[in-house]
């Protein structure tokens, strides 16, 4: 069988909106799919907008968010050295990957949800029927792509993603660009979610989302299943 070639692509924001306080990318939800992506034996290429080292949200690194992936990725030298030389997100070739895995964190909803070579990248895998994934707040990503139609990609699609419940607990609805449960629905998404704080994944076609950071090893699950029918 031939190696899976998966991409990953984090946030390089690393402030939240004018609060003062740091954001980037969740570690949980970066770790946990890529060990369960790695361990399947997958070949992982991190990118981010910028390059080099992506911004991790220091709120992730606090003793309450730790999970066994998190205390894994802490204690890994090599994955730390090649998440510090994270490739430059417009010198990747979308032709060179079988998918492509979106971790969030607030970060994306600054950069990612309008870059465009994010947005060009995540329309040719799905217009090519390459798998796209995004948990948490990585669905944002999705809000200004387009299906080869010219119709909003997520039109139609089930989808999920941090809900309005979950800023609202976490109370940053008013620092948010946008609450990105309102803009999947208004995209024309088949907006649904679970428990706040549950895992929650949505499969339609070869979109994967899911709700949530406890979502993120089941959306890298599901996307491996996606990957071996194929």
């Amino acid at each position: 069988m031939n190696v899976l070639k998966i991409l990953i692509v984090l946030t390089s924001h690393s402030q939240l909106g004018n609060t003062g306080e740091k954001t980037g990318f969740w570690v949980e939800e970066f770790a946990a799919p890529y060990y369960a992506l790695a361990d399947a034996g997958a070949q992982i290429t991190i990118a981010s907008p910028l390059g080099g080292q992506p911004p991790i949200d220091p709120k992730s690194e606090l003793p309450d968010f730790q999970t066994e992936a998190t205390k894994r990725f802490f204690a890994d030298k090599a994955l730390q050295a090649k998440l510090a030389s994270t490739v430059k997100l417009d010198q990747v070739n979308a032709a060179d990957y079988d998918a492509v895995f979106y971790p969030g964190g607030h970060g994306p909803l600054w950069d990612l949800t309008t870059n465009k070579a994010s947005i060009a990248l995540i329309e040719q895998f799905y217009n090519a029927g390459k798998p796209v994934a995004a948990v948490c707040h990585a669905p944002a990503v999705l809000l200004h792509t387009k299906k080869d139609n010219g119709e909003p990609l997520v039109k139609g699609l089930q989808v999920t993603g941090f809900s309005n419940t979950e800023e609202e607990a976490v109370q940053l609805t008013k620092v948010v660009p946008f609450l990105l449960e309102d803009e999947l629905k208004k995209n024309g998404g088949q907006y649904s979610k679970g428990a706040d704080w549950g895992s929650y994944v949505l499969k339609d076609g070869h979109l994967i989302t899911g709700q949530n950071p406890a979502s993120s090893e089941e959306a890298a699950k599901q996307l491996l299943t996606l990957l071996q029918k194929k």
